[in-house]
């Protein structure tokens, strides 16, 4: 009887073992392009609002062309800063990195 109780736990965790590895994998999908972004465009920065940061806006790729979206503020998060979205020169294509939280090297005094 303990043998079949075992053995139904460490199926049930080998499957989801597999399913947890499938939805991270999804996550690593980025964006390839054979030509450069456009130059950004300019935007005025409205007024600093208390709590949060400007995220400047950016070109994305949507249906095979680039678009432009908005930079805007967002709220903050204690501890971390916020790295924009950019494009990087990869060979002979240009891979699409999206914006990330990462934490913050800078210490308040």
């Amino acid at each position: 009887m303990l043998i079949r109780k075992l053995l139904a736990v460490s199926i049930a965790a080998a499957s989801l073992a597999g399913v947890s590895s499938v939805a991270q994998a999804r996550t690593d999908v980025g964006v390839v392009v054979n030509f450069a972004p456009p130059a950004p465009k300019y935007e005025r920065v409205p007024v600093a609002r208390v709590g949060y940061v400007w995220t400047p806006g950016y070109w994305d790729w949507r249906s095979n062309r680039y678009a432009w979206v908005s930079g805007r503020y967002v709220a903050s998060r204690p501890g971390y800063a916020y790295h924009p979205v950019r494009w990087t020169h990869v060979g002979n294509h240009w891979r699409y990195d999206r914006g990330y939280w990462g934490q913050s090297s800078y210490r308040h005094r």
